[in-house]
């Protein structure tokens, strides 16, 4: 990965190769990772399982640039972007990756539009493409007519609609979703998955998603479980 624009390969998009991560020195030392190997195809719906500890969590930050391994190396678009500095590490999560998280993390006093601009103004984005960019992410989530309200004035469904749009937003490859439906009842639930799966399926963005939940992992191409660090399975499912 030369620059961080381009072209994405279809194939190899994300691979980790023997990685290992572990908090702490000595006896105190906690290996949340152990020699873990996995592949993610450019246009793939992963769901990844596994009881609390298990090191899902830790994988995912790893994916997503937020944290680097001990060990062996996390390869993006065949560079090893484990290796790369912060500065450039948060390029690549900037202009690749999308985020939607269980609490959804929105800006309480921000509108709906205004929260979905965000990754755009830190792009540097000007005004009238931030604004035409985000009235057309909410648009394809369902909130067309809801651009002015604050996430006081939404649903916990509506604010993961807005969510989804902010990762969107920036037309990112990959969407890195952790636990995207814990905080719904399950119609929303279902509502949420059933944008993901549109999005995966229709613009190609390949889906990560750490879930609980079996009904919605069901959603998933794939099923990576982990246990104790490892990868206890990784399978198709459908």
């Amino acid at each position: 990965m030369a620059e961080v624009s381009g072209n994405i390969n279809r194939q190899n998009l994300i691979r980790l190769s023997g990685v290992s991560k572990v908090y702490g020195t000595g006896d105190a030392a906690m290996h949340a990772l152990r020699r873990i190997d996995l592949q993610i195809d450019s246009g793939d719906f992963v769901a990844v399982m596994g009881p609390s500890g298990s090191g899902k969590s830790t994988c995912m930050n790893i994916l997503g640039c937020l944290d680097t391994p001990t060990s062996g190396s996390y390869f993006f678009q065949g560079t090893d972007v484990g290796r790369l500095h912060r500065s450039k590490r948060a390029l690549v999560r900037r202009h690749y990756f999308g985020f939607v998280f269980q609490g959804f993390n929105l800006l309480n006093r921000t509108t709906s539009l205004e929260n979905v601009e965000l990754p755009l103004l830190y792009r540097g984005v000007p005004p009238a493409q931030r604004r035409a960019s985000a009235l057309e992410a909410l648009e394809a989530v369902g909130l067309r007519g809801w651009e002015s309200h604050t996430p006081n004035k939404l649903s916990g469904g509506q604010q993961q609609r807005v969510a989804i749009a902010r990762a969107i937003v920036t037309k990112p490859s990959v969407i890195l979703a952790d636990e995207p439906t814990g905080n719904l009842d399950s119609a929303r639930g279902r509502e949420i998955m059933d944008l993901l799966a549109k999005f995966n399926t229709e613009r190609g963005i390949t889906v990560v998603i750490i879930t609980h939940e079996t009904d919605m992992a069901a959603y998933a191409k794939r099923i990576v479980r982990f246990l104790d660090g490892e990868i206890e399975a990784d399978g198709g499912n459908r």
